[in-house]
């Protein structure tokens, strides 16, 4: 259980404050519409608590007021003298090792204990502040954060990078050394884990009360090893050094139950007690999120199991040595991997059991954090906002209602409207293939309680259902959150939109089309009201200011300081500068800096040589169909083609590309591990023609990762964001790549469009069929067999003719176009990409036009900072407003 009120000690005493408790009052019936939220205390109350002026939640300052402002004014001095100290005493007393036998790891590890140091004074006092004043906070549920690395992130918002450099310096080290000694936190894959580190970010520099929660996995998703061209997965033993950026807590752990029985509580209706021997003790793990310009430091909670108590010495001592690890090793397989491969019934029941313990850990936190106020479980939401993160945390519904009902007494109808108005969920897919399903003989089986619940909201709603509709069974049947397909379903999308106040999109034609589609009848029960949208963001702490520090240099000249870091409209500053010749070959060159920063990397990560003078084409993103990187391959193909038919003279005068992929595909995604398989193919045998030379390379980069992203984003000439029209949610990492300069290719799809309304067509590359035409694609090609152009059926004809090898290797690839329906319409886009590629290809060639574009497309770019995202949702969605700790920016 969770018996610690403060989260590490602290130099001062602080006294828990509670709030005043009003009456109880419970909703007499279920409301899954939003309802205002009432604030905990206003802005100015907290500014007059911090200056000691009259408030009416402090009137009087008390002897615990006075040492809080005093701490909260209070730091570990920044002078070189102390930095020193700090490193110096980490590195004798943490890792015994004296300055003359440090080398650059115990370097690494000396500095991130001393900046960690920082970090956690501003983290005890963040949340000892929240407590005080009765904050409410936003808790942000997510299987994924891949925050990448948190040294150089943490130096840059303490704004100690040049004050950490010299002090290193004067040792003999290398910052920029020191901080490759960092591995990345392996606690994600793709964009979803992307959006959620950005979020937390957001919410740490801009004041806002919230945490994220997660799974802290012991070996990442993997770590892809290319060898003989295939993905190979291997363990991500990021762990098996010491990690500075966690702060293990024994003292905070809850019981997590699997299996066993129910037995029904006599005197109270819908109470059950859940009886079973399974039972596992998840513990946190704490890792703090630095706030640039400001005292604030949020968090992530990410829950681990506990096994200590799991080792069976009887079974050891009768020789049963398998056994008497049992416990321990299936306590540990919950949260070993991210995405367990779920093609067998095992990996199913594992996946289902690791989204539980991460749902059933958060909710009793959660649970018994509120607790600790005083007040009336009924004033839950008014003190806390959980927002899903897709559909993995979803059992988080029905958990809190267990933990209601069962562990807290309360009546059903109490404790739904207050589950309701606690939870908000974003969805993420507009792909039906991709809604997440549970069998429900499998969770009744594993968790008999949820199912129970489950099947009782799922009856409730559809009696609300056919007293508002009556007589209407195709609607009750299209909105059940138990599909009757055999076995029977549990949809999580409609539980969580059944279960939240609010339901939003990522990007507008994503919201658009859900309303349309997979949430069609919802709308008609629940009102469009309930349905929103919330663009993403990406944070540019790290996605421009860390990872292009050259970029972000001409960008605070042109702006006058560093505020456009934390205010990203103040970029706009840079279309003045346009037209300025000076300032865009000063702009130039930091894009080839950039480049030739990548080609450095791609050497050493891959081991082909690039020309930085080329023009980088880059698409990097997780391996799916519907984000068609085989069409960027059969592209690559058909130019190579063409290359070939040339005369050396001609191929002297064609623009030299190096395209760029990476990215991972899921371990038991046989199609996608494919694609790469040609990717790599081609790539040997493109790299390896000596009559092509520089004119093109292929580069697959392996181990796709944030710090690999950090490498490759700001160097991108164009970058490719080009999945089928009405696929792609959103996307994050188109952002990423215009924010630093690149230019989109692109269809009409997510992200995509959203941005080029913002920076102008003149700055994006559109292609391919729109999304209201793709179904009517779709239904001709299932009964027509599709007719490549001339430049696709080349590429075709380069592939079974073995250029790459044994084209049987390859035939199940080209058969999805010709055989399988062409789902993702690659024969339909294949022309008009072509088409873009030879317009992209004259834009460049216009250097000075391609520079102003670049130029353009940051400064229009500030609505897709992940600030303005998180603002939306604390105003919207969450109600809650920014609390500066100590009342003001640091």
């Amino acid at each position: 259980m969770d018996r610690g009120g403060s989260y590490f000690s602290t130099t001062i005493p602080l006294s828990t404050v509670k709030a005043t408790t009003p009456g109880a009052h419970e909703p007499d019936v279920p409301d899954v519409k939003p309802t205002p939220l009432k604030r905990v205390v206003s802005g100015a109350a907290l500014k007059e608590l911090l200056a000691g002026g009259p408030s009416s939640q402090a009137k009087t300052p008390t002897k615990e007021d006075t040492e809080f402002r005093a701490y909260a004014h209070s730091e570990i001095a920044r002078d070189a003298a102390t930095i020193k100290n700090s490193v110096v005493m980490h590195l004798t007393a943490t890792f015994l090792r004296t300055p003359d036998s440090m080398d650059s790891g115990h370097a690494y590890l000396a500095s991130a204990f001393s900046v960690r140091d920082r970090l956690l004074q501003r983290w005890n006092l963040t949340n000892e502040y929240h407590d005080k004043i009765g904050a409410k906070r936003v808790y942000y549920m997510s299987l994924e954060f891949l925050v990448g690395r948190t040294f150089d992130n943490a130096l840059l918002a303490l704004q100690l990078r040049d004050e950490y450099a010299g002090v290193l310096g004067d040792v003999g080290f290398c910052l920029e050394d020191i901080i490759d000694e960092e591995r990345d936190a392996a606690l994600g894959n793709g964009g979803l884990g992307r959006l959620a580190a950005c979020y937390v970010d957001s919410l740490a520099c801009m004041n806002y009360p919230g945490w994220g929660y997660g799974l802290r996995y012991r070996y990442g998703m993997f770590q892809q090893q290319i060898i003989n061209g295939y993905q190979v997965e291997a363990p991500d033993c990021w762990l098996d050094s010491p990690n500075p950026w966690e702060f293990p807590r024994p003292d905070v752990t809850y019981p997590v139950k699997f299996y066993g029985h129910l037995e029904r509580d006599a005197a109270v209706p819908n109470r059950f007690k859940w009886v079973s021997d399974v039972v596992y003790d998840a513990m946190a793990f704490d890792m703090p999120v630095p706030g640039y310009g400001t005292a604030n430091v949020g968090n992530v909670r990410l829950w681990s199991c506990k096994t200590n108590g799991l080792f069976d010495l009887n079974k050891f001592n009768a020789g049963d040595y398998q056994g008497a690890t049992g416990g321990q090793v299936a306590a540990q397989m919950l949260t070993n991997v991210l995405y367990p491969n779920d093609n067998t019934n095992g990996g199913k029941e594992l996946r289902l059991r690791q989204e539980y313990l991460f749902c059933s850990a958060t909710l009793q936190d959660i649970v018994a954090r509120f607790k600790r106020t005083g007040r009336p479980l009924a004033d839950l939401p008014d003190m806390a906002a959980i927002q899903l993160n897709d559909t993995h945390p979803t059992l988080g519904i029905p958990e809190l209602m267990r933990i209601l009902i069962d562990d807290e007494g309360l009546e059903w109808d109490a404790a739904w409207g207050i589950t309701t108005r606690t939870f908000a969920f974003t969805n993420h897919t507009v792909l039906p293939e991709a809604m997440e399903k549970w069998p429900v003989p499998m969770m009744d089986r594993i968790l008999p309680r949820h199912m129970g619940i489950i099947y009782d909201i799922n009856m409730f709603f559809l009696q609300r259902v056919e007293k508002q509709f009556p007589g209407d069974r195709e609607l009750l049947r299209n909105v059940s959150v138990i599909e009757e397909s055999n076995p029977q379903q549990v949809r999580m999308a409609f539980l969580a939109c059944v279960g939240s106040h609010r339901v939003n999109g990522v990007a507008a034609i994503h919201s658009d089309i859900i309303k349309q589609t997979i949430f069609h009848d919802f709308v008609r029960v629940l009102g469009e009201d309930k349905f929103t949208n919330k663009t993403n963001g990406v944070a540019p702490r790290r996605w421009m200011n860390e990872c292009n520090p050259e970029m972000s240099a001409l960008i605070t000249e042109v702006v006058g300081d560093r505020s456009w870091v934390t205010d990203l409209t103040k970029v706009r500053a840079l279309e003045g500068r346009a037209g300025d010749s000076e300032f865009c070959r000063r702009w130039w060159a930091a894009k080839q800096s950039n480049k030739r920063r990548l080609a450095e990397y791609i050497l050493a990560t891959t081991g082909i040589r690039v020309s930085p003078d080329a023009l980088f084409d880059v698409q990097a993103k997780r391996i799916h169909e519907y984000k068609r990187q085989l069409m960027n391959i059969l592209g690559v193909i058909y130019r190579y083609h063409r290359l070939k038919q040339m005369s050396a003279a001609e191929r002297a005068q064609e623009l030299p590309r190096v395209v760029v992929f990476a990215g991972k595909a899921a371990a038991g995604y046989w199609v996608a591990k494919q694609a790469i398989k040609l990717i790599n193919a081609v790539a040997e045998v493109v790299n390896s023609d000596a009559e092509i030379g520089d004119v093109l390379k292929v580069v697959f980069i392996p181990d796709y990762s944030v710090t690999a992203a950090e490498h490759i984003v700001p160097a991108s000439d164009i970058s490719q964001h080009i999945s089928t029209a009405g696929t792609e949610a959103s996307g994050t990492s188109n952002m990423k790549f215009v924010l630093n300069g690149g230019i989109i290719l692109g269809t009409v799809d997510g992200a995509n469009i959203e941005i080029g309304e913002e920076i102008g067509d003149e700055q994006i590359f559109f292609f391919g069929c729109l999304a209201h035409e793709v179904a009517d694609f779709r239904h001709y090609l299932r009964f027509h067999e599709p007719k490549p152009d001339a430049a696709l059926q080349a590429a075709f004809d380069m592939i079974q003719r073995n250029t790459f090898g044994d084209a049987h290797t390859f035939q199940p690839l080209i058969d999805s176009i010709l055989r399988g329906g062409d789902v993702y319409l690659l024969s339909v886009d294949f022309p008009s990409y072509i088409e873009a590629h030879k317009a992209v290809e004259a834009a460049y060639r216009q250097h000075d036009d391609w520079v102003t574009k670049s130029i353009l497309s940051v400064a229009r770019m500030a609505k897709f900072s992940s600030d303005r995202a998180i603002q939306e949702y604390a105003e919207e969605i969450w109600n809650i407003e920014p609390v500066p700790v100590g009342g003001h920016a640091v």
